[in-house]
């Protein structure tokens, strides 16, 4: 069945413009997922707003936005209001600014997102703003209103389409130099590189999805499926084994190194 498009609107550069979708480039429906339960009944369990003093329930039509200026004070903002901050951006991206494609770090990227024509009559004005990003290896910066969120979004070409990324805020970026100051100048040891460089080489192999796969949901569905057939103690997940000693520190990494690459040797075999 096909998805429905998570947004649709305009993508716009100077008085070229067009009719475009956007899908989400990655998916968690395929994961595990729980419910919350009563024990005794089995029904499920649902959750409600409750006014901290009063103890009741609180209606929809009564919540409410509030800013935090102060103990047990707080500016109140109305819908209407924070919808429309950022209206302008609701329903068009308009690329303002260009820039090159590395000069963006991965740490500002966040979520990605499938940027395609929504109408036949669009698709030569999206190529030609595709192609022309592309052949500059130049990616567009524009701002787009997601979940009610005005966010920094970057378009990058990719394929027949344009992938587009929701940019993280300045604000939501750490300075990497607190965090490795205390990482020493020393070299690597002109001894060691070649074995280090020995082991990378062995072990690399072509980029797969299976190498990231995710064991945790593999186990879960094993012990849902025993569970289905009514057994009466969940299955032992496979591959689960006990936990193992913590190693010892290596004292003579020249000597690990060595270890390591005879063992890589050995297994190549």
């Amino acid at each position: 069945m096909a998805l429905r498009p998570y947004w649709r609107g305009y993508l716009k550069l100077s008085l070229v413009t067009c009719p475009v979708q956007m899908m989400p480039a990655t998916s968690e429906s395929e994961k595990v997922r729980f419910h919350t339960l009563n024990r005794q009944t089995q029904n499920q369990v649902v959750s409600h707003y409750v006014d901290s003093i009063t103890g009741k329930e609180v209606r929809d039509e009564d919540e409410v936005k509030g800013y935090q200026r102060g103990e047990d004070e707080y500016i109140i903002l109305e819908d209407e209001e924070l919808e429309n901050v950022a209206l302008e951006s609701t329903k068009t991206i308009d690329i303002s600014t260009f820039t090159p494609r590395d000069s963006i770090e991965w740490i500002w990227l966040d979520t990605p997102y499938f940027l395609s024509p929504n109408d036949p009559v669009g698709q030569e004005a999206f190529s030609v703003i595709r192609d022309a990003m592309q052949a500059q290896d130049m990616v567009g910066i524009s701002r787009l209103v997601i979940s009610r969120r005005e966010r920094a979004v970057m378009l990058e070409p990719r394929g027949k389409g344009i992938v587009l990324w929701t940019l993280r805020y300045g604000d939501e970026v750490r300075d990497e130099d607190s965090y490795f100051e205390s990482i020493g100048d020393e070299k690597a040891d002109s001894e060691m590189m070649p074995l280090v460089q020995q082991l990378i080489k062995k072990q690399t192999k072509d980029w797969s999805p299976k190498m990231v796969a995710d064991p945790v949901q593999e186990r879960l569905l094993d012990i849902i499926a025993a569970k289905k057939k009514s057994l009466k103690k969940p299955v032992k997940a496979k591959g689960k084994s006990a936990p193992s000693a913590p190693p010892n520190n290596v004292v003579n990494i020249m000597d690990a190194l060595k270890k390591s690459v005879a063992a890589e040797q050995r297994a190549g075999k």
